[in-house]
């Protein structure tokens, strides 16, 4: 039932990235400005982040299977509209429905592995479920460009909406989740969607969410502002490098990024430390993006991209610190405010960088300044998350 689940979150990957391949056709089709593109690629990113709340909350009340195949058909409604969009507006609305349709798709991965799995297992399992879901970003690289090239973006978005139909056939006829546990008991008070709401607003008044949200804002932002918005174009200005070579970085850094939840996952200290270690991974991942502002050799910048692509694994152990942090009737709620603060935050840093770049237009190399902003964020939210208070069952 894993595996199934994950085939969503493997489309939700794909749908996220493809940005990076369908740029050139979409300014040839639509003569986009760097702006223009901007809001395509952002659309998804905006719609995804918010659903959030609301996804959190469905998972809770109605479950995972019900939850996923409600949602997920809206992704594959939007595929089909940028199949046939008649104008760059509509394009952009598909990309607001995909966005929408995929919110669920790697929460209801972590919910179903903390209802079903011992807690023990929790952070492998997960690992694993993100490795394996991240292959749909490899979709987009090489694949994609090959069929774009020799059809069209349109038949690009065709393909996928197809195996997001294939996915969600699969989900239907494999999921098969038990009752939930308020359910099963006779006479058990239904929450209702009031409560839920409240319930989901009281996170916020726990001192140690903010942390968990501080954290969860810049992590992932940082590896996904480096792969797909600098990497490219610093290589190329710092270096000379060609499109094709900056590309195979690229490609590279997302195989080693494939690895990375594996292993953390395996090598997760358990509750007692792993907040320490969430603390210092992310100093780790701060001070190479450091050595990425110092510069250097070629070499030694893609060395550096490359560990910065193995070490941010260390993410999943802040969906299992998530997890421990918790009652079990929250986990939905829960995973949500995380995954929201991840998805607004890699919003917020490519905007916030973007505009660290246009001010340092002038400089010799404007790329030291964003990698240096890059590595103040981890900082300072690393700082946060050891400074504000941790949950009361992990303090104890």
């Amino acid at each position: 039932m894993l595996i199934a689940l994950t085939s969503g979150f493997a489309l939700s990957n794909a749908f996220r990235t493809v940005a990076a391949i369908m740029a050139p056709p979409l300014q040839a089709e639509y003569a986009l400005s760097p702006q223009g593109l901007g809001v395509f690629a952002g659309a998804f990113h905006f719609a995804f982040g918010a659903m959030q709340v609301f996804m959190g909350i469905g998972i809770d009340l109605y479950g995972v299977r019900r939850t996923i195949l409600t949602a997920f058909p809206l992704a594959i409604a939007g595929a089909v509209l940028s199949v046939l969009a008649p104008g760059f507006g509509w394009l952009v609305a598909a990309q607001v429905l995909i966005g929408v349709g995929c919110a669920p798709a790697f929460l209801v991965c972590t919910v179903f592995i903390a209802r079903h799995f011992a807690p023990q297992r929790f952070a492998s399992m997960s690992g694993a479920a993100m490795s394996v879901g991240a292959l749909g970003m490899l979709f987009t690289g090489t694949p994609l460009a090959w069929l774009v090239e020799q059809w069209s973006w349109r038949g690009g978005f065709a393909v996928l909406a197809a195996l997001a139909l294939a996915a969600w056939l699969w989900i239907w006829r494999g999921v098969h989740e038990p009752a939930l546990l308020a359910q099963a008991q006779p006479g058990a008070p239904r929450e209702s969607l009031r409560q839920a709401v409240g319930r989901f607003a009281s996170l916020f008044a726990l001192r140690h969410t903010w942390g968990i949200v501080a954290l969860g804002a810049v992590t992932y932002a940082a590896l996904i502002s480096l792969r797909g918005l600098w990497l490219g174009p610093m290589l190329i200005a710092r270096h000379d490098w060609s499109l094709v070579a900056s590309g195979n970085v690229a490609v590279a850094l997302s195989v080693v990024a494939l690895a990375g939840p594996v292993l953390f996952g395996r090598i997760d200290p358990g509750p007692a430390r792993r907040r320490r270690w969430l603390v210092a991974c992310t100093l780790g991942m701060a001070a190479l993006f450091g050595l990425l502002a110092w510069g250097g050799p070629p070499w030694l910048e893609v060395t550096a991209m490359l560990a910065v692509g193995l070490l941010s694994g260390f993410i999943v152990l802040q969906y299992a610190d998530v997890r421990a942090a918790y009652p079990a009737d929250l986990t939905g709620r829960a995973m949500a405010v995380f995954t929201m603060a991840m998805f607004l935050g890699v919003a917020a840093m490519q905007w916030f960088t973007g505009l660290v770049a246009s001010l340092a237009s002038g400089a010799s190399d404007p790329f030291m300044l964003v990698m240096a902003a890059i590595a103040a964020l981890l900082a300072l939210a690393a700082a946060a998350f050891a400074w504000l208070p941790g949950p009361p069952a992990q303090a104890s």
